[in-house]
């Protein structure tokens, strides 16, 4: 049928408009691509201008020693590169210990089914082109003979097209395992969860890089294997399939093979050269989505002051700009792909289809119907057979031909959109390795935290601070006392409390220590049980399991009534110990919580714990836990005592404070209670300036406290007096 001249004309100009849209829409893709980066050259360029070749400035250091890590500052973002190659290597040592362990195991029968299916690919589309080629012959018992096979084929291919995605899951359920028995026990070793988190500042949210990121990681390390092997192998199969067909009917594979490399080397320039930096941008995300996670938790274990001060409005207003943050990100990376995915699938799959037509028409048309290896009978039997048979031969092989050259078409698409996974894959990598290798500098004693001169490197979304302090002070552990030696009392943001510190508590020796806030009383508490270092002189002490430390607010652990007296032992080891509940009764009644076990329902009675108990209640807790690890191998010599019994009555103070002297334990209390003075050989006194005084606590120390206590509220009397004769009227303000 032939097109009229009018109708033509219509053709051209519809074609016409649609050419003109298509190159508007490249235009402005390609100024959307460049824009950034040509104002970003404008920036640098005036920047450069302006500084002129000056020098900057460089920040002074503080006052105590600190090493600076680092010769250049790495603003580089997580991308397919040599520093990915060797942290993904890493991780992958820890995935797979040794040959013979079952992750290999799933990785090698991941790979059969792989494998199963591409072949199961092949048969099933040289099956389509018989079963069309019966339909053109209109021979319907063939084709139903056919169609049986298509049908009995696909069970098998059903089945391991899902145990396929089985075996994905399970190899990411195994990673994960890996990883998170990895990372526990670099968490749960030398308290590197305490130290993350006080002494450390390159993990915001360790409980994001434990949970989710380690989640994100496995599943798209799983998922990439599966995207890589399976298209590899089909490209391979598929193509020597193509090829070996087409020889064997002697057509011309020359130029669809050079049509197939062009095609596939521009898209794969084309893409790689517009791609975002997803990796960035992805590891940016989890990064906001532990931040939005840490404001929630926040907020319940802050619930009860945050409804005392009616601070909802605060919260809320911080929590929603925690979340506009993260969906401001998200919306960032929508825009990205909305022009990505538009380009790869204008490449991938109007692109290729244009060029897969003329690849399969190629050979059809060049076809001779015979190979030049094949003898003169072939040949002449090609040459002689009908023009239906004809038509038949090339039905088959354009449908075979098609069906295999669209997987091989698939194939390819997954694997260069799998680079853009491989970028997403390089944030995660970044932010696991990075909490892997941050556990491991703290477990051994190396903190970094912002100040003073610093060099800053953003990767997986964390900010890396080159500044340590240097540890140069020594511990010995001995049997008995404890012995300063010029020790400084540093706080992990570098604040020097106490300058120098040099006091002897001899065994039996209750030091009671003193001074105001900030002086570092708690401080001399978490050097001493080792929770911070030693920057400097020498620190005697017996080992951290003899010394027992009670905070002012215990805490209380999920489970029975029975679990809150025995913390940090389980059952188990208290049976093992000989401990009785007779004994356990024993010592509630030394601290007067006898009563709880009739009230709470017995041992075996669960609440939750941190809310059924009183103020008080949870502090003599606090003090019968010492008790009962005296049952223990490493018996507490020293109490840390810090305001633990603040919420307990004066008489019941008293007499739980003499029955820790009756058992031998050394007190180190710091209270403000002068009742607790009489349980108390000696005193360490902070002046909140960096001095301090140590010596007997006996009369005459007693009576120049009380002393100090009288003068320090004098003043406050004063201005309370001024205060009343101004509302009587007595005096004018």
């Amino acid at each position: 049928m032939q097109l009229t001249y009018q109708e033509l004309e219509a053709l051209l100009k519809r074609s016409s408009r649609l050419r003109k849209l298509t190159a508007a829409l490249c235009l402005a893709y390609t100024v959307k691509k460049l824009r950034p980066y040509v104002w970003t050259r404008l920036q640098g360029s005036s920047a450069g201008k302006q500084l002129g070749g000056g020098h900057l400035p460089v920040n002074s250091t503080s006052s105590f020693d600190v090493t600076v890590g680092g010769a250049k500052s790495n603003s580089r973002s997580p991308s397919v590169n040599k520093d990915f190659l060797l942290r993904l290597s890493r991780l992958l040592w820890l995935l797979f210990p040794r040959l013979l362990c079952p992750e290999v195991g799933l990785l090698a029968l991941h790979s059969v089914t792989l494998i199963s299916r591409t072949f199961l690919s092949i048969y099933v589309a040289s099956l389509d082109g018989v079963i069309v080629r019966c339909i053109v012959q209109k021979d319907p018992r063939a084709f139903v003979l056919q169609l049986s096979k298509w049908l009995l084929v696909a069970v098998p291919a059903t089945f391991i097209n899902s145990t396929i995605r089985f075996l994905e899951g399970q190899l990411t359920l195994r990673f994960r395992s890996r990883l998170v028995e990895h990372a526990y026990q670099l968490y749960f070793s030398n308290q590197t969860y305490y130290r993350v988190s006080n002494m450390d500042a390159r993990l915001c949210n360790p409980d994001q890089s434990l949970t989710e990121d380690i989640v994100m990681f496995s599943a798209s390390v799983a998922h990439l294997y599966s995207n890589l092997t399976k298209p590899i192998l089909d490209v391979v199969v598929t193509c020597y399939t193509l090829l070996g067909t087409a020889q064997s009917k002697g057509a011309n594979t020359t130029w669809p093979s050079v049509i197939a490399g062009l095609v596939v080397a521009l898209t794969a320039k084309v893409l790689r050269s517009c791609s975002p930096r997803f990796g960035k941008l992805v590891a940016e995300e989890a990064k906001r989505k532990g931040d939005l996670r840490y404001m929630h938790s926040r907020i319940i274990t802050n619930s009860e002051e945050i409804a005392f001060y009616g601070g909802h409005k605060v919260e809320q207003a911080q929590l929603q700009q925690s979340f506009v943050s993260l969906s401001s990100q998200i919306h960032q990376i929508l825009v990205k792909r909305l022009w990505y995915v538009m380009l790869e699938q204008f490449l991938m799959k109007y692109v290729w289809s244009a060029s897969g037509l003329v690849m399969v028409a190629v050979p059809i048309i060049t076809a001779t119907g015979y190979s030049r290896y094949d003898s003169e009978e072939v040949k002449q039997a090609a040459l002689v057979m009908k023009e239906e048979e004809l038509v038949s031969e090339r039905t088959q092989a354009f449908t075979t031909a098609r069906n295999l050259l669209t997987a091989a078409a698939d194939a390819v698409e997954r694997i260069m959109s799998s680079y853009k996974e491989a970028t997403e894959l390089a944030g995660y990598t970044a932010r696991v390795s990075e909490m892997l290798e941050v556990f491991e500098e703290v477990n051994e004693g190396v903190y970094r935290r912002p100040g003073g001169r610093e060099e800053a490197s953003s990767g997986g979304g964390v900010q890396h601070y080159r500044r340590s302090l240097d540890t140069r002070g020594q511990v010995i552990s001995v049997e008995k006392g404890i012995r300063c030696e010029n020790l400084p009392i540093i706080t992990p943001t570098g604040d020097v409390v106490v300058s120098s510190l040099t006091i002897q508590v001899d065994e039996k020796m209750n030091v009671l220590i003193t001074g105001p806030n900030g002086c570092g009383k708690s401080s001399l508490f978490r050097i001493l049980s080792g929770l911070w270092p030693v920057y400097g002189g020498v620190l005697y002490r017996p080992d951290p399991q003899h010394m027992f430390y009670i905070p002012q607010r215990p805490y209380m652990s999920e489970g029975t009534l029975k679990d809150q007296l025995i913390y940090p032992d389980s059952e188990e080891e208290m049976v093992k110990r000989g401990v009785t509940e007779s004994d356990l009764e024993e010592i509630l009644g030394m601290v007067h919580l006898l009563y709880i076990l009739d009230r709470e329902g017995g041992w075996e009675s669960v609440s939750d714990w941190r809310d059924v108990l009183s103020g008080g209640e949870k502090q003599r807790m606090g003090m019968a836990r010492m008790f009962y690890h005296r049952y223990s191998v490493c018996v507490p010599q020293y109490a840390l005592l810090d305001e633990c019994t603040s919420a307990v009555s004066i008489d019941v103070e008293g007499s739980i404070f003499q029955a820790a002297k009756d058992a031998g334990i050394s007190l180190l209390s710091i209270t403000h209670r002068p009742s607790l003075w009489k349980y108390h050989s000696h005193m360490l006194q902070f002046d909140g300036e960096g001095g301090w005084r140590f010596g007997p606590l006996d009369a005459s120390t007693r009576l120049s406290l009380q002393e100090e206590k009288r003068l320090s509220g004098i003043p406050k009397m004063q201005q309370r007096l001024t205060e009343l004769s101004v509302l009587l009227g007595e005096t004018e303000k």
